[in-house]
């Protein structure tokens, strides 16, 4: 019997969701489809402790060793092609940096002001679903983490444990996320259940239009993972409002999806009265949408296309900021996420005009290898590469980082 030839690599095939997975999901994939081990990955570095991790990526191949297929899977899908996912991370590089000689640095900070508040940092820990999947601690040791580094913390909809615990393990208020959903009865009881608790603000996600997703990274990921999952989900079942905590003792029985079918300005503004403190509008990337959401009540709005999981546009968060400040015009603070993996990332969003950058993937790396240490580590490496390069380019602090430190790149 001839012997079948490996398939030629294509873009497609390397950029896709098969680049995620380690060699031994082979046999998961089609026949015709290139060994993952013909694909690019990177492989999981000598470490054994937090503290050993060079930059935030080394957690990643770490994250991938601990967890189980489908969990790794679910952290590392985009949609189709996966496209998005990468240039997220690769349209940082559109943009140079600007060093600057001359500039005393004698009287050094980080910190910046949101809300009224002092963060230590311009960074925030934003919303991941339900984090019992890559560790047993979940948002607690999330939560701990935050804690010992001060940061804000944005707890997700879909989290695994409870919002009262997180918000205690945190010690200070949460920003709640919110997946609406299609019942409005289930939307108040949210909103109220975590202003209760004591969150400031509540995220509402507006990205998720498209459903289902068509997460392929995922669903080889799951062909490879023949467990059955109850311990995290229902009845092995998938829907996020079956099995969160957040959502534990209402009447889900109306709901069939996570977002309503038509988020609307209409909808803006019911929402605007239902919530007490400051609402925040996630997954805006227009100048258009970012005015809309202004217009009808939002206190500050997160640039973000949900890690490229919701969508497959092929345009960078990054690439989204410009436009999205220009509408907004000084009126509300901007926040984005999506991509950042290093220091130079968050200080080309803070040139650009962000007043604080969320992380999501990498602190799941972290959890996933370490636990509590390993998303302190992942905080403070992008401490200290935030505070390199804001030295090599003269600005001592958050307030003196502006678009004269960034250039368009040629080409």
């Amino acid at each position: 019997m001839r012997a079948r030839q490996p398939r030629p690599l294509t873009r497609r095939a390397f950029c896709g969701g098969l680049a995620a997975l380690p060699a031994a999901w082979a046999e998961a994939t089609a026949d015709d489809a290139p060994s993952p081990a013909q694909l690019f990955h990177r492989d999981p570095p000598p470490i054994t402790s937090a503290a050993q991790a060079l930059d935030v990526m080394d957690f990643e191949p770490l994250a991938r060793a601990a967890l189980p297929p489908a969990h790794f899977g679910y952290l590392a899908t985009g949609v189709d092609d996966d496209r998005t996912v990468a240039r997220n991370h690769e349209a940082f590089s559109h943009y140079e940096i600007r060093a600057h000689r001359f500039a005393d640095l004698s009287r050094f900070d980080t910190s910046c002001v949101v809300f009224g508040t002092r963060w230590p940092l311009p960074l925030y820990l934003s919303a991941v679903s339900g984090m019992r999947a890559f560790h047993p601690e979940a948002e607690l040791a999330v939560a701990r983490a935050a804690r010992t580094r001060s940061l804000q913390l944005m707890l997700s909809t879909g989290a695994s444990t409870a919002p009262e615990q997180v918000a205690e393990a945190r010690g200070a208020p949460l920003w709640q996320q919110l997946y609406p959903t299609d019942d409005w009865q289930v939307t108040e009881a949210i909103v109220r259940r975590a202003e209760t608790m004591g969150s400031t603000a509540i995220a509402l996600t507006v990205d998720g239009a498209a459903e289902p997703r068509v997460n392929e990274t995922l669903k080889r990921a799951m062909l490879a993972d023949s467990r059955e999952c109850t311990a995290c989900h229902v009845n092995n079942r998938h829907d996020m409002w079956l099995k969160a905590p957040l959502l534990a003792g209402l009447d889900v029985s109306r709901v069939t999806r996570l977002r309503p079918p038509s988020v609307t300005p209409e909808f803006l503004d019911r929402l605007r009265k239902l919530v007490r403190g400051r609402l925040l509008i996630k997954g805006i990337v227009t100048g258009e949408d970012a005015a809309t959401a202004l217009e009808h009540g939002a206190d500050a709005l997160v640039v973000s296309n949900h890690g490229g999981r919701n969508e497959e546009t092929l345009r960078a968060t990054i690439d989204s900021l410009p436009e999205v400040v220009a509408a907004v015009r000084g009126r509300a603070p901007v926040f984005i996420d999506g991509g950042f993996r290093r220091g130079t990332d968050i200080f080309k969003a803070l040139a650009l005009g962000a007043a604080g950058v969320g992380i999501g993937r990498p602190q799941a790396w972290g959890l996933a290898a370490f636990g509590q240490p390993g998303v302190e580590a992942v905080i403070d490496i992008y401490a200290r590469e935030l505070g390199v390069i804001m030295r090599q380019a003269g600005t001592p602090t958050v307030a003196s980082i502006t678009a004269a430190q960034v250039v368009r790149a040629a080409g």
